[in-house]
């Protein structure tokens, strides 16, 4: 795919109009919730999506269109599939051609592979989904893909940390890299299917070391140095790693965090001892392994990459293990090269030679997805330390200096600029193309402050994205061909079989539902590790629909293709049978100028749940009655009398996994009486004392 790849002082209540549209929207939200349909003993509320406040932020203008390479895969579609370049037509035809669809892509891709790529999908006889196999006759090497990618890049790499110098390193050195550890590696016997354990900060000898790994074929997982001791070894004692990279130490918020006790306990405690430890000194001057493998004597090199089957495993990935041990999910070589691929190419327009930063740990999915960027002949740079040193603008201000064209961060993050106000219009953000959110829904005021605030004589896209670990890439994203609609993802993947299910398994349009994926898709878990007959697997996503994927989330899906997405469903919130999503009630307290997080929960008690809202205040704000009362009034008016907390109460911190979630589960844990496992999977487990604190004040 030739054409594919060539270079071709703020406040929300200074908005007056908005809010007027918002107090209709409510109006109208309100009206659609008490009229709930009776399901069985369940009430769903159906909200009306289409009548809430719509409004167009950004629309792409006919060259954007045009030149963009989604538009340009559609254009050669045109020839045999009759397809125009409206981006519902496009994907209706991906998801009902699926297989043709990612046959298609992947032979337009310059992806490097040998073999017939027919069949794209090979189904087992049992399952629709699980023990299917994704180009069975083909083989491939990820490594490999990602270094031709990079080869003539200037910088392949660039490196920053808080207030250092930027470090860098060009396509043929990180090749050079590569090739001398993984020569280093097979003399240790290191061989495909062999597993690669690391507990490392966001620096480029990670991503040399993940190399050299998958260039032998081996299986590299990752966890960064926040984690908690015992969530590490949560993780990597199911694995069974024959190598264990680490680093001396870590920065954040301007302080240095050694990591040797750290280091020294996990491998002490490692149920499986581990052949070779490296360990990473993080205040290298330069980018290179020559700490580990001597001085560069520059002699020749041949070593061929290992050639993997589409489905071998690449990446072991981990859920969140707040409710119990880690599950283990297994992402294949081809399915995360592929899928990754599309998203960059297609979806985020990434072209050759562009700079892309996501602001991501090595313990999320996220860094999986920013490297992949290499084998698009893009720039990926490394962000090590916290966002907000020395002050909350930061990485905006590293992102404008260095004339990043492609940003990424979390929609805490920008939530978080908002409610301080920051002026982000002194800056040019010259080049900057595109910025993406992901890791928690992107409230409207989000949206809002974005294009008040960054290059608001010449608007961006700001695209919302949504997946997760378990799928290593989005479900829903956005693209160059459709508007931006305030508080809507854009739309689903290409190739992903996105639908909205009631609790019948019926398909629901301007309600919510349950996000589902009715067909198979290549970056699906190939297993879970250690997961006999595939028994984790099956219940993790098929319990509620038979062979269709239930991923957890609670969406609404618009007639135009646009998504809502409103909290998790395992989390919903049931008061009088009447299904709530936790973000919506996050999208109004979290506009209240003295609430700075929030975070709500269900308790059963007398019969019923009762919700229980949590606020962490500023520190002029105090959490009296006559406080609690106007935000209970401000819930009712702008939602339902349904959404009214039971009790609110104000705590020092909200809980947050280490990828940047909210805890919502491990605080309902507590209020049922029971125990929070592995709270080394929390960013701030010490905030859950509060909780308990105030679970056992309710008993007395």
């Amino acid at each position: 795919m030739a054409a594919l790849i060539t270079n071709s002082s703020y406040r929300i209540r200074s908005f007056p109009h908005l809010q007027k549209r918002k107090k209709m929207a409510m109006a109208i939200f309100f009206r659609a919730l008490t009229e709930g349909i009776l399901a069985g003993s369940l009430v769903e509320s159906r909200v009306n999506v289409k009548s809430m406040a719509s409004k167009i932020l950004w629309s792409p203008s006919v060259d954007e269109k045009n030149s963009s390479q989604m538009a340009q895969f559609a254009r050669s579609l045109e020839n045999n599939s009759s397809l125009s370049e409206s981006y519902q037509n496009l994907h209706k035809w991906s998801v009902n051609n699926y297989q043709e669809f990612w046959s298609t892509f992947l032979q337009n891709s310059e992806i490097i592979y040998k073999g017939d790529a027919s069949p794209a999908f090979q189904a087992s006889k049992s399952h629709s989904f699980i023990g299917g196999k994704w180009f069975p006759n083909i083989q491939l090497n990820f490594a490999q893909n990602i270094l031709v990618g990079a080869k003539d890049l200037e910088k392949a790499i660039i490196a920053y940390k808080e207030s250092e110098k930027k470090r860098f390193i060009s396509g043929s050195d990180l090749e050079r890299n590569v090739l001398r550890l993984a020569k280093r590696f097979k003399e240790l016997g290191l061989q495909k299917g062999d597993r690669v354990a690391a507990f490392v900060p966001n620096t480029p000898e990670v991503i040399i070391a993940m190399l050299a790994c998958t260039y032998l074929g081996a299986i590299w997982s990752s966890c960064s140095p926040d984690f908690g001791s015992q969530g590490v070894l949560d993780r990597f004692n199911q694995i069974d790693a024959k190598i264990f990279i680490c680093s001396d130490s870590y920065t954040y918020n301007g302080k240095n965090y050694s990591l040797h006790e750290k280091n020294k306990f996990i491998l002490e405690n490692l149920k499986q001892k581990v052949e070779e430890t490296i360990t990473i000194p993080f205040d290298q001057n330069k980018i290179s392994f020559d700490f580990y493998l001597g001085e560069d004597n520059k002699e020749k090199i041949d070593l061929a990459p290992e050639q993997l089957a589409f489905s071998d495993p690449l990446y072991i990935m981990y859920s969140s293990g707040t409710t119990g041990k880690p599950k283990c999910m297994v992402h294949s070589v081809g399915g995360t090269l592929l899928q990754h691929k599309k998203e960059h190419l297609l979806h985020g327009d990434l072209k050759a030679g562009e700079k892309i930063l996501y602001y991501t740990t090595c313990g999320w999915m996220m860094w999986n997805w920013l490297v992949t960027a290499l084998a698009c002949k893009a720039t990926v740079c490394c962000y090590e330390g916290s966002p907000a040193y020395p002050n909350t603008e930061s990485i905006w201000q590293l992102v404008d200096q260095e004339e990043i064209e492609h940003f990424g961060t979390s929609a805490k993050y920008i939530g978080a600029c908002r409610n301080q106000e920051i002026d982000l219009g002194v800056l040019n953000f010259k080049k900057l193309r595109k910025v993406y959110s992901t890791g928690s829904p992107l409230l409207n005021e989000d949206f809002d402050y974005f294009y008040a605030n960054i290059k608001k004589e010449n608007p961006i896209p700001l695209n919302s994205i949504c997946g997760g670990t378990d799928i290593i890439s989005c479900f829903m994203l956005g693209n160059p061909l459709k508007d931006i609609v305030r508080g809507e993802i854009q739309g689903a993947g290409l190739g992903m079989d996105v639908d909205c299910f009631d609790s019948k398994g019926q398909s629901i349009r301007e309600q919510k539902g349950e996000l589902v994926c009715k067909s198979p898709f290549p970056s699906m878990p190939t297993q879970f590790w250690l997961d006999d007959n595939n028994q984790k697997y099956q219940a993790a996503y098929f319990k509620q629909f038979k062979n269709i994927w239930a991923h957890g989330d609670y969406i609404s899906i618009t007639n135009k293709g646009g998504i809502l997405v409103h909290g998790r469903s395992d989390t919903t919130l049931n008061p009088g049978g009447v299904r709530i999503g936790s973000a919506e009630i996050y999208s109004v307290v979290e506009q209240e100028n003295d609430v700075l997080d929030s975070l709500v929960i269900g308790q059963q008690h007398q019969g019923d749940e009762r919700i229980i809202l949590f606020v962490k205040l500023s520190k002029e704000t105090h959490l009296d009655e006559e406080r609690k009362t106007e935000l209970k009034k401000t819930i009712k008016a702008k939602l339902s009398p349904r959404h009214i907390p039971k009790m609110i109460f104000a705590v020092n911190d909200i809980p947050y996994t280490i990828s940047g979630k909210k805890v919502e589960k491990a605080i309902k844990i507590i209020f049922a009486g029971e125990e929070v496992n592995n709270q080394d999977a929390l960013k701030n487990p010490e905030a859950l004392a509060e909780y308990s604190q105030i679970k056992t004040a309710l008993d007395s």
